[in-house]
């Protein structure tokens, strides 16, 4: 998990994670890999997820989200390669 150094490098305000995003991370069992994407990587998909206006919406961006921390080499439809470890 990273320090709280590490999102304090951070420009932006931090987005608070919804209840409803953590739970999926949970059930999913990808919360770990989520605290191990950068932290303006977490921040901006929390924020991405937040600023949907209709539920349909965040639903099809939080199901991205998932999907791309569960495959581990994505992120925003982006190619993802990680750090070593």
């Amino acid at each position: 998990m990273p320090s709280l150094a590490d999102a304090s490098r951070l420009t932006r305000p931090r987005a608070p994670i919804p209840a409803f995003v953590t739970e999926a991370l949970l059930q999913r069992g990808l919360m770990e890999a989520y605290h191990r994407r950068p932290a303006y990587q977490q921040n901006d998909y929390i924020g991405w997820i937040n600023r949907a206006k209709r539920d349909e919406t965040r639903q099809k961006r939080l199901a991205q989200m998932l999907d791309e921390l569960e495959r581990g080499d994505a992120y925003m439809k982006m190619v993802y390669h990680p750090g070593p470890q």
